[in-house]
């Protein structure tokens, strides 16, 4: 049985997960919580061989369900050697990306079907699921306009799909925001920083409490 708190943070390129993790992870320390920081696709060594391969620019003539294989297998060996063992020890884990991040981009925007992609992944996670997601919401222009503007971020062979591409990604987010309510917070990420930051603590504190942590 875990004991601890498994917390994902999605949403389309350019919403700002990963500086942000960052910040929530040094606050949580701060206040005395025990944290586990990680990402998807990564987080362990074989993941993180299995990201390059994924995200590599000069991959393009990957198959949909290729990606979505290489993705589940990522996150399969990312939870076994990572994650579970910090919910077993008590952590809050936060991870950027986790689930969602397969049946929004390659389910929903590459047309492969979310179910499709989410029985493919059933088998990798075995019923491990975050018991919270917040969702980091931006228009594709405004988060591919952050990207564009930021020179020191890695771009990758996401960021590179059409327009239409990542509007039906976050289309795939609000949807399944709507499925889920009671796993996944919307937050505006087109908020300022500070705003985005105190919501999201807000929202994490609220899910610790009410869980005894």
């Amino acid at each position: 049985m875990r004991k601890g708190l498994f917390i994902s943070i999605e949403g389309p390129e350019g919403a700002g997960k990963s500086s942000m993790m960052h910040r929530l992870i040094k606050q949580l320390e701060a206040e005395g919580f025990r944290v586990t920081g990680t990402r998807e696709p990564g987080g362990i060594s074989i993941s993180e061989q299995i990201r390059e391969v994924i995200l590599n620019k000069n991959n393009t003539e990957m198959d949909g369900r290729t990606e979505v294989l290489l993705y589940a297998a990522a996150r399969r060996q990312h939870l076994v050697e990572k994650v579970m063992p910090a919910l077993l020890r008590g952590d809050i884990v936060l991870c950027d990306r986790f689930i969602d991040s397969s049946l929004a981009y390659q389910g929903y925007a590459r047309g492969l079907g979310m179910e499709e992609v989410f029985e493919i992944n059933r088998f990798a996670v075995d019923e491990v699921m975050p018991d919270l997601t917040l969702l980091f919401d931006v228009r594709p222009e405004v988060g591919l306009a952050r990207i564009n503007a930021h020179e020191e971020r890695e771009v990758n062979r996401l960021d590179l799909e059409s327009l239409p591409f990542h509007e039906k990604v976050r289309e795939a987010y609000l949807l399944l925001s709507e499925r889920f309510p009671e796993r996944i917070v919307k937050i505006n990420a087109e908020a300022s920083v500070e705003e985005v930051f105190q919501e999201s603590m807000t929202c994490i504190l609220e899910r610790i409490r009410s869980t005894g942590q």
